[in-house]
């Protein structure tokens, strides 16, 4: 009776089953999840149909139902796959790895791979699954496991995992030996600590006839040597590990075998196997003599015997030539890897030539004269329409230039920078005049070439271009009769699609236009009229078209002529034109014509002095070079000297924490802390100097800074009365010509200070690619000041760009930095700066440092403190 019973209830339970499974509707397919998706013909309906399936299994993982969570997990990793929110299936593929079935682990595994990461928590319940799958007496079980730790492992996995994997590493089948060494790969990424527990099965797996697990323990071996020299090291060296000759044995048997068919690619034998040794060996030999002469033989069977006419042999051919370049190859095998990318640069495929290019550039220095033979070709590559390979030709380009070759190649730039895009004009034609600066054959090829360059970049010129010229201008003394003829042929032809070219050219013709009336002007020794200079000014100043720069530099030109020219009626029309910028509605041009007003009528008698030619600019201290500075020209840097600086406290003391929080991590008695002085940035006037506001009307007066200390009779500080003077001496590097808008103008520079006892200089900062040294000068006739010149060195191999030094000092010191010669260093070149510090109470010199850079493109930022200076720096 009772046994009745129990099969009336199985069966109503059995029934009752089946009921509710036809009540609950059977989940889709995915293929026809799929075809609903794509059938969609908006976006909308396509969320319409995702999100009505999401909601669908939501409901279905509420209710447990372990029948259906495959295929829902399944849709579910598509649905992700598209973008859409996935997450509420976490646990659900935790749930089907744990399954028995294969087909619910597979799932799993890879729902856990695309959902979970080691970012989130839940990605460690996932731990035991693994460890468990990995003892499986299934190969395709374990695989799983493996792939999935291989994929979200993080640090603790990997800690509690290694053993297994270990293990593995040394199982005979090779399905799990090479999922095992992948799965290595990711543990020692994770964990460095855990490399030592994989290195005694690395040994063998380059014993492995399988190419997949060799290729499999080649990348791990690569990882490990990456990872710790330590490693890098013991596989060179050590007897029973000596990587070079294993490898250097099966990249021979891969070269010399027949044909395999099993690994043959494009009739290539396992190109990602060699590929890969390659790469090994190239971590290998750097800097190593005795490996790279092992494999030199190799690497040249290599070059010689791949295929050339197929995308494979090119990639082997490739990481061949990375590799002869970055260990130490012999010199006629250098020279054959420079010709293979000399052959990939006549290849039809950009791709190709794009790769050939790009480690042309890299290897460029390691032998130039190979390169050099590819020099016609690299130029033709400016005119491939693809734009980044003509970014990495200009760049070529601009590497290979020298003395012999600089005529052709730049004729060649300046044809490309007329048909290129704006950002090339900009880049190339500031590269271009630094190459001039240091390649230029004669000063007629210079000049001829900068305006080319200013005439076929228009108006994407970058304002260092405008100011190299300028200085280039001013230096080149004997020949300003020519340098005033071209400019005078350039300012006729431009337009105000050329304004830095104009800018140059009324900066020119201003400065010395009266050759051009006298006849000196160029070799024609053409005339020109006083009112033919004067009407070509005009249509400059009077058009909405041109920026209020190039109006600057026409308006300060024109008042340059005025000093220059003699006939009546030209100077009416100057004056004309300068009294109606007294009511422009910029403030700049205003304030210039009212200033330049006065000198016309108050102060005429002033005016010729005060607007004579302007001296020769000093050359920058880091020299001519391959730089994209725009160092300041010295003559037109304007700062206050030291006394006067340290009579003003108080406005030190305003800025005072917002530059200590910018040094950072400063003690409580270093207050005092002065940033580098902007090259336009003009010191208030001293009492001495109140003549500047009579001379100009009272226009911005105020009162002048009191003085704390009186100035050195040495160093006064110059007035617009100072304008009038003969060029100034050359002054020393570290010396800073001081004094308003008088030393803009062209003005004589004060003295300088004059030397005291002789201090040692010493090094105080040499991190990263700066070197920073300071030399000690005591002026004799003012005790407390210790004049610091500054040295900053650039000690690698690249350039340095956007350089600033900061410092400060103790609340008992005073100081000034002035403004540095310049922002960029070339390699093995030097800027200077000169720091002024007053110490009345002879306490120990001590300064807090801040360096700060660009190197490649990358910012770098360091501090230091120097507190070891010469006693008699300071005593």
């Amino acid at each position: 009776m009772n046994a009745a019973l129990d099969t009336v209830s199985g069966i109503r339970q059995v029934f009752n089953e089946a009921v509710e499974r036809v009540k609950s509707p059977t989940p889709i397919r995915l293929r026809d999840l799929i075809r609903q998706i794509r059938a969609a013909r908006t976006a909308a309906e396509e969320r319409q149909v995702v999100n009505k399936e999401c909601a669908l299994i939501r409901s279905t993982f509420r209710d447990e139902d372990s029948v259906w969570r495959c295929r829902n997990v399944a849709k579910l990793l598509y649905i992700h796959m598209l973008g859409y929110p996935a997450h509420f299936g976490q646990l659900e593929c935790m749930k089907l790895s744990a399954s028995p079935r294969f087909t619910d682990k597979r799932i799993g595994y890879l729902g856990a791979m695309m959902l979970l990461d080691e970012r989130q928590d839940v990605h460690l319940l996932l731990t035991h699954s693994l460890k468990t799958d990995l003892n499986s007496s299934t190969q395709f079980v374990v695989g799983l496991a493996l792939c999935a730790l291989g994929t979200i492992a993080s640090p603790e996995m990997s800690r509690d995992l290694a053993g297994e994997i270990e293990r593995l590493i040394k199982s005979s089948n090779a399905y799990i030996r090479k999922k095992a060494a992948l799965c290595a790969f990711r543990i020692i990424t994770k964990v460095p600590d855990l490399m030592e527990i994989f290195l005694p099965a690395t040994r063998q797996l380059l014993t492995e006839k399988n190419h997949g697990v060799l290729i499999a323990g080649v990348i791990l071996i690569t990882r490990m040597c990456e990872i710790s020299q330590d490693t890098l090291q013991h596989f060179k060296k050590d007897p029973e590990d000596k990587l070079v000759p294993n490898l250097v044995r099966i990249l021979k048997n891969l070269i010399m075998a027949g044909y395999s068919p099993e690994h043959d690619v494009s009739g290539v034998s396992d190109p990602f196997l060699q590929v890969k040794i390659l790469r090994l060996l190239r971590l290998l030999g750097r800097n190593d003599d005795d490996a790279s002469e092992a494999m030199n033989d190799m690497l040249a069977q290599v070059a010689t015997n791949t295929e050339t006419s197929k995308n494979v042999g090119n990639a082997i051919l490739y990481e061949t030539v990375l590799s002869i370049m970055d260990i130490k190859s012999e010199s006629g095998l250098r020279v054959l890897a420079v010709n293979i990318l000399g052959r990939f640069l006549l290849n039809t495929d950009k791709n190709i030539r794009y790769v050939a290019l790009n480690t042309l550039l890299k290897t460029v220095q390691a032998d130039i004269g190979a390169v050099q033979r590819h020099r016609g070709t690299i130029v033709e590559c400016l005119k491939d329409p693809d734009v980044t390979i003509q970014k990495r030709a200009m760049e070529l380009c601009f590497a290979l230039l020298n003395g012999n070759n600089i005529r052709s190649i730049m004729k060649e730039l300046i044809a490309f920078i007329e048909v290129s895009d704006s950002e090339f004009q900009a880049v190339c034609s500031s590269k271009c005049v630094i190459a001039a600066e240091k390649f230029a054959p004669n000063v007629r090829w210079h000049v001829e070439t900068l305006l080319q360059v200013l005439r076929a970049a228009g108006n994407n010129v970058r304002d260092d271009v405008v100011a190299s010229t300028i200085q280039l201008l001013t230096e080149v003394v004997q020949q300003h009769s020519y340098v005033v003829g071209e400019m005078w042929s350039a300012l006729r032809s431009a337009t105000a699609q050329h304004q830095p070219l104009l800018q140059v050219t009324v900066w020119g013709v201003g400065e010395y236009g009266d050759m051009l009336v006298t006849g000196q002007a160029s070799d024609s020794q053409v005339k020109v009229s006083e009112e033919e200079i004067v009407a070509q000014f005009e249509p400059i100043l009077g058009s909405s078209q041109m920026s209020i720069v190039t109006k600057e530099f026409a308006l300060m030109s024109l008042m340059k002529l005025s000093a220059r020219l003699t006939d009546q009626s030209a100077l009416k029309t100057i004056q004309h034109l300068v009294n109606g910028f007294g009511c422009h509605l910029n403030v700049e041009l205003q304030q210039r014509g009212v200033e330049f007003s006065q000198l016309f009528t108050r102060h005429d008698a002033l005016r010729p002095a005060l607007l004579e030619r302007m001296p020769p600019m000093e050359a920058r201290a880091s020299g001519r070079g391959l730089t994209n500075g725009t160092a300041a020209p010295a003559a037109s840097v304007a700062a206050t000297p030291a006394p006067v600086a340290a009579a003003a406290p108080a406005a030190a003391q305003s800025n005072s924490s917002a530059l200590l929080d910018l040094l950072g991590g400063m003690d409580s008695d270093v207050s005092d802390v002065v940033a580098p002085v902007a090259p336009t940035a003009a010191a208030p006037p001293a009492a001495s100097n109140m003549d500047l506001l009579d001379l100009l009307g009272d226009i911005g007066g105020g009162a002048p800074a009191p003085a704390a200390a009186p100035a050195p009779a040495a160093a006064p500080l110059g007035g617009l009365s100072g304008l009038g003077g003969a060029a100034p001496a050359p002054a020393p590097a570290n010396d800073v010509l001081l004094g308003g808008l008088g030393g803009m103008l062209g003005g004589p520079a004060p003295a300088a200070p004059p030397a005291g006892a002789e201090i040692p200089s010493m090094t105080v900062f040499e991190r990263g690619a700066v070197r920073i040294d300071m030399a000690f000068r005591r002026p004799a006739d003012n005790p407390p000041l210790c004049v610091i010149g500054v040295t900053a060195t650039n000690t690698s191999s690249d350039v340095v760009t956007d350089f600033l030094f900061q410092a400060a000092v103790p609340k008992t010191l005073q100081l000034q930095m002035l403004p540095a010669s310049g922002n960029v260093i070339q390699p093995s070149q030097a800027i200077t700066q000169t720091i002024n510090v007053i110490n009345p109470s002879k306490v120990p010199l001590r300064l807090r440092l801040r360096v700060s850079y660009s190197q490649n493109g990358q910012p770098v930022a360091d501090q230091g403190e120097a507190n070891s200076f010469p006693p008699a720096a300071w005593q």
